[in-house]
């Protein structure tokens, strides 16, 4: 009863964002939708296209540095579970893509959730983090922030991760004195997080990669695809992608990523049937990249399990 009450759920949740979408293409109508992709140059697509992939197999490579000791050799099919990983989370409403990370790292390398949950919620959190400083940097000043402002927000941005990182060792510390189950799994949870500054730091280096090369391709679409310059564009595809990382997140991200590109580039652009079809064309390159590499990565064999 209760599975088909969630199957009755998603149906509706979906019937109703496909009809919100299909409401905002008829206002803003399908030519100004089209028109932007007739003017791009395809090798400068095609090269936003190659910076898109290039941020997955980044973003392979910081789950694998990360476990190296379990993913050494298994590079390409933790490129395919993190490009699962990152369809779902794209096409699940409210975050629940996210199981798929520890379901996926229990599935192919044996490795519990209680060591996968908090590294995937360290990642989102250094995420987080790298994403505000790119739009502050990028977009701080056209939204009418003021330098002292902006000083103590990168300020308290970039301390965020060194704050989490002394926390660990201070609650492990604290935990691994008490007896008790609960006292256990949350030693075996912080025993998962960075312990090393080598391993710290690669997290955001990893982290930063990512992010830089994403936003990079993500902020030239959005500036061909609206009139504005690339760090607004920047800012538009920040706000859209925030929307993926906070835990408010529709089916498919169909008006939450809008939404949020809208946000952020409504100030900067006056028509809003423009800012609207940019953003809808910025989420439909997104989730054609995010489909593209699942596409691409039902190719590779999944490993055995160990």
């Amino acid at each position: 009863m209760r599975s088909l009450k969630t199957r009755l759920l998603a149906i509706v949740s979906w019937a109703a964002v496909l009809l919100v979408l299909g409401l905002a293409i008829v206002w803003v109508g399908p030519e100004r939708l089209i028109a932007p992709w007739r003017s791009i140059d395809p090798w400068a697509l095609l090269v936003a296209l190659a910076l898109m992939v290039a941020s997955y197999l980044i973003r392979t490579l910081r789950i694998t540095r990360y476990f190296p000791g379990r993913l050494a050799g298994h590079f390409w099919s933790a490129f395919r579970l993190s490009s699962w990983h990152n369809l779902m989370n794209n096409l699940l409403p409210m975050r629940s893509g996210e199981l798929a990370f520890p379901v996926l790292m229990q599935r192919y390398y044996r490795l519990s959730p209680l060591e996968s949950v908090p590294v995937l919620f360290w990642f989102r959190l250094l995420d987080l983090q790298v994403v505000l400083l790119i739009g502050l940097a990028a977009g701080g000043h056209l939204l009418g922030v003021s330098a002292e402002v902006l000083g103590l927000l990168f300020g308290l941005l970039l301390l965020a991760p060194v704050v989490a990182y002394g926390l660990r060792h201070w609650m492990h510390g604290m935990l691994a004195r008490r007896d008790g189950r609960l006292a256990k799994k949350g030693v075996t949870m912080l025993a998962s997080l960075p312990d090393r500054p080598t391993q710290f730091l690669g997290t955001l280096f990893w982290t930063w990669a990512n992010w830089l090369v994403k936003l990079a391709a993500l902020g030239w679409v959005l500036a061909a695809l609206a009139p504005v310059g690339f760090a607004a564009g920047v800012l538009g595809a920040i706000g859209g992608d925030l929307t993926t990382v906070l835990p408010v997140h529709a089916p498919g991200g169909f008006g939450t990523y809008e939404a949020g590109v809208a946000l952020l580039l409504a100030p900067l652009v006056d028509e809003p049937r423009t800012v609207l079809a940019a953003a809808v064309n910025l989420h439909l390159f997104v989730l054609g990249t995010a489909l593209l590499a699942a596409a691409l990565a039902l190719f590779i064999r999944r490993p055995s399990p160990r």
